[in-house]
This record gives structure tokens, sequence and C-alpha cells, in this order.
């Protein structure tokens, strides 16, 4: 039996809680899990704005999490190009991800690519959102403290 491939997108300015659970839960859908990170040029087009950390200091930070098998910068031109490069089994969205998400099935279905996709569950939501804790700063400590509480294993 082969590995399942499992892709996520985001931006991941500033790591936090609520981009821990997201990789938690992709992995929990299969053997390796694969980031796309946005670049700086997609994140302005999307939100209006330079992301706070460039896309190279985002993608490192990616790298290095124990929960990502693999990471990646996307491309610049065709958004769904990666897609077909790695060919993942699954892609997980996040709760609130809405770019390039709308007509997904459809895109993928055009490709010629049949794969499932799957929405993440919130995580602790009016807390852990990006657009929130801009100027925020979450420790690890914060995040430790606040899953022990709620009984949720790290």
């Amino acid at each position: 039996m082969s590995a399942i491939t499992v892709m996520c997108f985001g931006t991941f300015d500033g790591l936090h809680p609520g981009h821990e659970d997201y990789f938690r839960q992709a992995h929990e859908q299969g053997d390796k899990v694969v980031v796309i990170v946005a670049r700086d040029s997609t994140v302005v087009d999307v939100k209006g704005d330079l992301p706070s950390t460039n896309e190279t200091d985002r993608l490192q930070v990616i790298q290095e999490h124990p929960l990502v098998d693999e990471a990646m910068l996307g491309n610049l031109d065709d958004k769904f190009r990666i897609i077909e490069e790695i060919q993942p089994d699954i892609i997980c969205l996040g709760y609130d991800q809405e770019s390039f998400t709308d007509m997904l099935d459809v895109e993928l279905t055009r490709r010629g690519l049949a794969i499932s996709i799957i929405r993440c569950h919130p995580y602790f939501p009016d807390t852990y959102k990006s657009s929130l804790l801009r100027g925020a700063r979450v420790t690890d400590a914060d995040f430790a403290e606040e899953t022990e509480e709620e009984g949720i294993p790290l």
C-alpha cells in the first residue's frame, strides 16, 4: 500500500496554534503532509497587503515544523499547477480558506485529477486566527497551557 499524501495551503504569517492544529488534522488524513506556502505576491493579490514576514522566512518556519514532511512555495503563475506536480491524494483546506477554493473541485476535474478535498475544523477561531493575532504574540507556553486546560493532546 502506498503512502497517502495530504496537501495544505496557506500564508502562515506568524505560525500559531491554529496552524499547528491544521497540520495535525492534515496528518490524521494521511502519511505525508506537504504544505504550500503562499508567495508574497499572491498574498498581496488575495489580502491586499504584504505579509509581515517574507515568503522565504515563512517557508523556513514551515519546513522546520515536525508535522510537516515537505514544504515549498506556491507557483507565481498557475496557482493550481503545483497540485498537478505533487498529485496529492487529499487536499486539506483550512476552515476559513476561501481563495482558490470555491471552484477547486471543478478545476481538479478539468485537469483530470481525482483528489479528495477535506475542510478542516476550526481550532479556537475566536483566539487563533491570523487576522486577530496580528500584533499579538502567542507563545508556545500559551499554547501548551490552553491545550492542557482543554484536555487536548499535544
